[in-house]
């Protein structure tokens, strides 16, 4: 759920809908949607660890347009 926290706090103002999917073993991707085309930012499956603190959130950031603000500013 950090994942989920952390993208929320800073870009609810963007963000459409967030579906958790279990997947076996705890292994999770982290998967953007936008304008009909998927872009996986963060593989567990792929890294083989949970994702360190801030870790999917640059991902996240680095795919955003220049100039996008986070939540609150």
């Amino acid at each position: 759920m950090r994942v989920t926290d952390e993208i929320m706090a800073n870009y609810q103002h963007m963000v459409s809908e967030i579906s958790l999917v279990p997947g076996g073993g705890g292994v999770f991707d982290v998967v953007v949607e936008h304008d009909g085309e998927s872009d996986t930012i963060y593989s567990k499956h792929e890294t083989g660890r949970q994702a360190n603190e801030g870790e999917v959130l640059a991902a996240l950031e680095a795919k955003l347009p220049d100039g996008t603000l986070r939540y609150g500013t």
